[in-house]
């Protein structure tokens, strides 16, 4: 794998002959997330492949296209995302979201892993969990501490 100095950061030297280079697909994830914030569902469909899969890896679920996007518009509430990380490796951008509910105090983070090609999303997998406190039993044996002050949750 090649690791991309300053000078070349955000160039490959195959995607940039297609035109394309490692800052489009990150600005590509940023709009998706602010479009799944939106909830923008028809612009979804302009970020994927029209063949890309979609992998939901904690419950054992693949989507085409118009699945993932009927999931999504079809998911019960209303909630906020806020992109906490991104990293680009070539092809790939990982990121990692917090959805937060807007009428209930529920969250969770996704990891998700975008595989371009083209210009578009081919695969995309991603795993999620919920926010919460630590198991009781690490509680009892006093292992570990929280990342964030409680409140902040």
């Amino acid at each position: 794998m090649k690791l991309l100095d300053d000078k070349n950061l955000g160039k490959d030297e195959n995607l940039v002959k297609k035109g394309l280079n490692l800052i489009d697909y990150k600005e590509q994830v940023i709009s998706l997330w602010n479009d799944m914030d939106h909830q923008n569902w028809d612009a979804l469909y302009t970020y994927f492949q029209d063949d890309a899969i979609i992998n939901w890896n904690n419950t054992n679920e693949s989507f085409n296209v118009t699945e993932f996007v009927k999931a999504n518009a079809e998911y019960p509430g209303d909630w906020s995302i806020e992109i906490e990380r991104l990293e680009c490796i070539q092809n790939l951008v990982i990121s990692v979201v917090k959805v937060q509910l807007k009428r209930d105090a529920v969250s969770v983070h996704a990891t998700s892993f975008f595989e371009f090609e083209d210009g578009k999303i081919k695969l995309l997998n991603e795993y999620w969990g919920d926010d919460g406190e630590p198991p009781q039993w690490r509680i009892e044996k006093q292992i570990g501490r929280h990342i964030l002050p409680k409140k902040d949750l």
